[in-house]
């Protein structure tokens, strides 16, 4: 398996919950509060933590080239969804992302900024998030789960 490609495969049947399975894990992920009983974080928060894990791995791997001792890292990153309009107008979404980082650090300001520039320019969930990635969708009409 080439190690520069992810892939993860997601199912749902009969209005269950949708179930993620990954390399390593299976995840939960619920769209509403309509069947309780199958509560989990929503498809929202799962891309908020999905970058607030990518900001925490970067930034301890980013503080240690850099020679800082980084004794713990708070992130708290939330999202602005933006309200559903007519069919069809405005954007779905996230109008706006916003993230606070907390690093308990001995360090500098300077040293930290230059810190924080570095885990966003290798932060591959940062990229994909501000800028465009091309997405392609394909579409079978049949499909029997067995």
């Amino acid at each position: 398996m080439n190690p520069n490609i992810i892939n993860v495969l997601g199912y749902s049947g009969n209005n269950s919950q949708f179930v993620v399975k990954t390399l390593n894990a299976n995840l939960r992920i619920s769209e509403n509060s309509k069947y309780p009983e199958l509560e989990g974080p929503n498809p929202y928060e799962y891309i908020l933590a999905g970058f607030a894990g990518c900001i925490n791995a970067l930034g301890q791997q980013v503080a240690l080239e850099q020679g800082i001792s980084l004794k713990s890292l708070q992130i708290e990153i939330t999202g602005n969804l933006n309200e559903p309009k007519a069919k069809g107008k405005g954007r779905p979404g996230f109008s706006n992302i916003e993230i606070t980082l907390k690093p308990a650090a001995i360090a500098s300001l300077e040293a930290l900024q230059k810190w924080l520039q570095e885990v966003q320019r290798r932060s591959p969930v940062y990229d994909n998030l501000v800028n465009n990635t091309p997405v392609d969708v394909t579409l079978f009409k049949q499909y029997s789960y067995n």
